[in-house]
Order: C-alpha cells, then sequence, then structure tokens
C-alpha cells in the first residue's frame, strides 16, 4: 500500500491572537484529488502556502510525498507544481517566453521543447507567440497551469483555479485537470464553487474559520443532509406564513428561507410522504404555492448545514 502524498496532522497557522488555521488534519492519497472547500476567510489559501513551502506553520507537521514541508523545503518545491488565485504570468512576454521562463528556472533539460509540448497540450500553439497581455481570462489560465507543469510535478495545487472564469472557460479547465489527475497526478483543489469540487474531487475536506468541520466523499457528505430535500416557492409576502405552517410538519429538520425569493427548503426524511405533508399544511394555512418539488441533496445544502451559512467571508490574512 503506497503512503498518502500529503498528510497535514494538526497543523496550526496563527497571526497574533488571529489562527488562520487551527488544527488542521487531512490526507491525500496518491493519483487522487482532495477538494478543499470553505468560504473566503475559512483557511484554505493558508493550508497551500504551508504546503507548498511559502508559510511555515505555527505548530503541527505536514508532509509532501513522505517530505517534511519545514526542514525539506527545496526537495519539495522540486516535486510540486502550484497555481495561485491569480495568474503568475508576465504580461510583457509571449506565452512561449513565460513557458521557457519556468523551464529555465526549473533546470529543464529542454526547456524549448517543453514549452512546443505544453502549449499544444492546453491548446495555446496558435497563441504562443503573443504577448500574455492578449490573451482572454480562460488563456491566461490555461498558461498559467501549463507553467506550473513544466517541472513534471508529481503534486499539483491548485488554489480556485478557475474563480472569475466565464463557463464555458470552467469547462474546458476542468477538462484539463481531469486529464491531469487520470495521468496520475496528485491534486489538491481549493475552491469556492460547489459544482467544482462535486465534478473534481475524490474527497472533500470542509473547513471554516480555521478547522475541518468535515470530511468525505461528495456522497458521504450529502448523506448527513439526509434522503431528499423539499424546495418550495410562494408569494415574497407569504413566506414568514409558510415558515409558520412548515415548522408544523417539519419537527428537527431546519427550515431555510430566502423572503426576496420567495423561497424556503428543508430536508424530506421519507420524501413523497413528506411532501404530501407539508402541501397540506401551506394549503390549510392558506398559502398560495408557485412551485413545489424534491431533489438530492448538494453540497450546497451540505455547507449550509454544517455552517449555517452561504459560501461567503471576509479575506484570510490580517493585512
Amino acid at each position: 500500500m503506497t503512503d498518502p502524498a500529503i498528510v497535514v496532522e494538526d497543523v496550526v497557522v496563527a497571526y497574533g491572537e488571529t489562527k488562520a488555521l487551527d488544527g488542521v488534519s487531512f490526507e491525500v492519497p496518491q493519483g487522487t484529488v482532495l477538494g478543499l472547500l470553505g468560504p473566503n476567510g475559512a483557511g484554505k489559501t493558508t493550508a497551500v502556502r504551508v504546503l507548498t513551502t511559502l508559510l511555515q506553520p505555527t505548530s503541527g507537521t505536514a508532509t509532501v510525498l513522505g517530505r517534511d514541508v519545514v526542514t525539506k523545503a527545496s526537495a519539495v518545491r522540486r516535486t510540486i507544481g502550484l497555481a495561485g488565485q491569480y495568474a503568475a504570468v508576465d504580461e510583457n512576454l509571449t506565452g512561449r517566453e513565460n513557458i521557457r521562463l519556468f523551464g529555465d528556472l526549473y533546470h529543464v533539460k529542454n526547456p524549448k521543447q517543453r514549452a512546443i509540448d505544453l502549449l499544444e497540450r492546453f491548446d495555446l500553439t496558435d497563441a504562443a507567440d503573443r504577448s500574455a497581455r492578449t490573451y482572454s481570462g480562460g488563456m491566461r489560465r490555461r498558461l498559467d497551469l501549463a507553467a506550473s507543469l513544466v517541472n513534471e510535478p508529481q503534486v499539483l495545487f491548485l488554489d480556485e483555479p478557475t474563480t472569475g472564469l466565464d463557463p464555458r472557460s470552467r469547462l474546458a479547465l476542468w477538462d484539463v485537470i481531469e486529464d491531469l489527475v487520470s495521468g496520475g497526478t496528485t491534486l489538491l483543489l481549493t475552491t469556492q464553487y460547489l459544482e467544482e469540487a462535486d465534478r473534481l474531487a475524490d474527497t472533500i475536506a470542509v473547513i471554516d474559520h480555521g478547522k475541518v468541520i468535515a470530511q468525505g466523499t461528495a456522497a458521504e457528505l450529502k448523506a448527513q443532509v439526509g434522503g431528499q430535500v423539499l424546495d418550495i416557492r410562494v408569494r415574497p409576502a407569504d413566506v414568514s406564513r409558510a415558515a409558520e405552517a412548515l415548522r408544523s410538519v417539519a419537527g428537527d429538520e431546519e427550515l431555510k428561507t430566502d423572503e426576496a425569493a420567495g423561497s424556503l427548503s428543508l430536508s424530506a426524511p421519507d420524501g413523497g410522504a413528506f411532501l404530501v405533508r407539508a402541501a397540506t399544511a401551506l394549503q390549510d394555512a392558506d398559502v398560495e404555492l408557485d412551485e413545489i418539488s424534491l431533489r438530492r441533496p448538494t453540497l450546497d445544502d451540505v455547507f449550509l448545514t454544517l455552517t449555517g451559512s452561504a459560501m461567503t467571508g471576509e479575506p484570510e490574512e490580517p493585512a
């Protein structure tokens, strides 16, 4: 049995009294994807900075391919790739020049050929000799990811790689990421996009306020919410009355409401039977329904159940 590619044990990163990470622990098996899911300020980027040797932990230990990120930092850097939240490309250089620059920095044997191979792999050959400042956001992201692969890393860290991309560019980058993983790369992916974690991650760690509050596969995390979710839509003016009627049948199930949207949702432990009871309670309360439906839970439901809030937050580190 192979050792995990990444091991994090009780890592704390403190800035005075503030803890950006507060005893974080997780493992990533080789050749798999861990999705680190959480809002801004949760500690995701701090965890990536520790694992990529950019930040030393206050306490705890972390290893990448068996190498300690503090005592063996140089060895760790030789085996990893990193694409941060913002594309680290030089806009004054062409795409080809950017990749060759990274090749020189990594002392790649043939940086010219490596650039040709990566530009082709990321569908950037036609734009290879154009200044990077003329690239679209999706092209810059692909170029940044290509540069992170110059040294053929065994472990790749992607920190919110698709933030700000349009849906088409995001889907294209997902295809590239899936291709990398199928080739044996171990990946740690931080994201705020629940759909992204659902599609790409083998396992997910939910982090909030510097702590890992849940871990498992997407299916295991969704099971914590319950079998199905009941979604209801009424007139915004009727939300309070609808919520009062539903509480009579909801029992211990948490009821989520959005008055502006006129929506309510809650777990439906016995599916269709619960829908019937809820519809009857609303009818008895003289609440007119615009829509009522059952669906399987999403990671959004998981996050709301675990944290009680949506995927929003403050910047991670003090200025």
